[in-house]
């Protein structure tokens, strides 16, 4: 009895997954630079292999502790405010890129006259109209959003699991098909990522959208997965939450990156 549990907080048992991550992350960078560098692969690849051993080995560590009753109110809390401020680390690498888009759009320069207001976009550069693929795109992710708030209120208030899964499978496909359409953007871009800034500003913007997009669709594949075999319920659901709000925040950076880039920047 005198080592019998009295609070609300979850001691967690000593883990050998911060070291492996902290490793496999130092043994990821190292690689990058030796395949930039020296044309070297396989030391990057090897530390991504133990990054997503350690991804994986982690999160259902946490997922059994949630089904096992370690996740109480005052645990939850804890882990919405590390959600928290995981997105708002996540809304300042964004704000960066839309950083030097405004201000390559606001204070361009002519690549032959350095110090003398170019025009933007740049001569030669051929945009994408706003009104076509970026706008089906648009409503797409909107939708998605509305399926995953759908998801959340019926596992939240109504403990509905049939529409939770649905609302999760329908969120999941329209993720891969905004994917898709952004894929085939890319192909029929007019210009490229080198050689002007527009190009890059463009591609790093979208781009580490798209990513964060496949990352979101992933993260409601693995909650749909979850939802089938019974887990979540209206009082514990952080899990489902955390992967809610990713895809909320998701959505908000493509409504501003639509606004800034694809039609004001055009």
């Amino acid at each position: 009895m005198a080592h019998a549990k009295n609070h609300d907080y979850h001691i967690l048992p000593p883990s050998i997954h911060p070291f492996i991550g902290a490793l496999s992350g130092f043994v990821m960078l190292f690689g990058a630079v030796q395949w930039m560098a020296n044309g070297i692969p396989w030391i990057f690849f090897l530390g991504l292999a133990g990054v997503l051993y350690v991804m994986y080995a982690w999160w259902s560590d946490i997922v059994h502790e949630g089904q096992t009753g370690d996740h109480t109110k005052v645990v939850q809390i804890g882990l919405r405010y590390g959600v928290i401020l995981f997105i708002m680390s996540e809304v300042m690498f964004f704000v960066a890129w839309f950083w030097s888009f405004f201000k390559n759009a606001i204070f361009p320069m002519s690549d032959n006259y350095p110090a003398v207001d170019g025009p933007w976009p740049p001569v030669g550069i051929e945009v994408f109209d706003p009104w076509h693929l970026p706008l089906i795109n648009t409503l797409i992710l909107l939708l998605s959003g509305c399926a995953v708030t759908w998801a959340h209120h019926a596992i939240a208030h109504e403990n509905n699991r049939r529409d939770l899964a649905n609302g999760l499978l329908i969120a999941v496909l329209l993720g891969v098909l905004f994917t898709i359409f952004q894929a085939y953007e890319y192909t029929h871009a007019a210009f490229g990522f080198s050689g002007n800034v527009y190009g890059v500003n463009f591609f790093m913007a979208t781009g580490f959208h798209g990513f964060h997009v496949i990352v979101g669709t992933l993260f409601l594949l693995v909650c749909f997965l979850r939802a089938r075999v019974g887990h979540f319920t209206p009082e514990s659901h952080v899990g489902f939450e955390a992967a809610a709000w990713y895809w909320h925040f998701v959505d908000v950076v493509w409504l501003f990156l639509f606004a800034a880039i694809y039609i004001w920047g055009s």
